[in-house]
């Protein structure tokens, strides 16, 4: 019996894993089969050697371990197993990069130079949406007219899981106009095209977005769809907005996916305490 398969299938039916992440785990399950032999009848010491002994990227050798643990996980649950190898895998800490993130003043500039490219108003309101609500690229490309709720968008995200993002007025205005101007198109989606997909690709959105952050003077390189919602998250934690929140409107499952945005916090916590601190602007004298 193939126990790999077996936990696919489970993951696919009951937690809604996308068909890539199913890829990755299919993988390097059967790369760690391949390597140890019987995942059932493996020790902690087989697991903690296999990925001691793989010569690839801290990212990649985490993105393994937590396949294992996954996987056992599942046979635990089912009672297939009755120990967990995985239970004390130890992995050497690695640092977590930075999320990149533009300031507001190239925000707007990147969203008023959408005025001096071809199909102007459709690319605005993907900026204002994207900057707005915090959306991944795939959701904002697949994005389904019966989504725009008018102040706000119903999002069917990761795992399946629906969430509600608010949307500002600006952004609401420009979604406005984008869809008079789009008409009585037959297509379901908010962005449609004539591709094989029916909707913008990413591929697309991403070139044209590039093209945009030339005309607006930004350095290109620094400019994707994951950088606009990194400066969605950042921006509003630095101006006081609750991590929760910002959680729930990302559509993250876990808050330590989150936390990585606190990065801009030291310099915000430094202005609220001169401001509001009621000693703050008294003159230290000598005791």
């Amino acid at each position: 019996m193939n126990y790999i398969d077996i936990f696919l299938e489970a993951m696919s039916a009951e937690k809604g894993r996308s068909q890539k992440t199913l890829s990755a785990y299919s993988s390097d399950l059967n790369q760690a089969r391949d390597t140890i032999g019987d995942l059932l009848n493996a020790t902690d010491t087989d697991i903690q050697n296999y990925l001691s002994n793989l010569d690839e990227k801290p990212s990649s050798v985490a993105r393994k371990a937590s396949a294992l643990r996954s996987f056992y996980k599942f046979l635990m649950l089912e009672k297939i197993i009755t120990k967990n190898p995985t239970s004390n895998l130890e992995l050497p800490k690695r640092g977590r990069a930075l999320p990149k993130y533009l300031s507001p003043q190239e925000i707007e500039l990147l969203i008023s130079s959408a005025g001096d490219t071809k199909n102007s108003v459709r690319l605005r309101c993907m900026l204002e949406l994207l900057y707005a609500s915090g959306l991944r690229v795939s959701e904002l490309c697949e994005l389904p007219l019966s989504a725009n709720l008018g102040d706000k968008l119903l999002i069917h995200g990761k795992g399946a899981k629906e969430r509600l993002v608010p949307m500002h007025e600006a952004a609401q205005d420009s979604l406005h106009k984008w869809l008079e101007l789009r008409g009585d198109n037959d297509s379901k989606y908010v962005f449609p095209t004539n591709s094989q997909t029916g909707h913008i690709t990413r591929d697309g959105f991403f070139k044209i977005l590039k093209k945009c952050a030339v005309l607006a003077g930004i350095d290109p390189h620094r400019v994707s769809p994951h950088v606009l919602r990194h400066s969605f998250a950042s921006h509003l934690l630095a101006n006081g907005a609750n991590l929760r929140i910002i959680q729930t409107m990302l559509g993250h499952e876990d808050i330590s996916t989150t936390q990585i945005y606190t990065h801009v916090l030291p310099e915000k916590l430094r202005d609220t305490v001169e401001s509001a601190h009621p000693l703050a602007h008294n003159e230290i004298k000598d005791i």
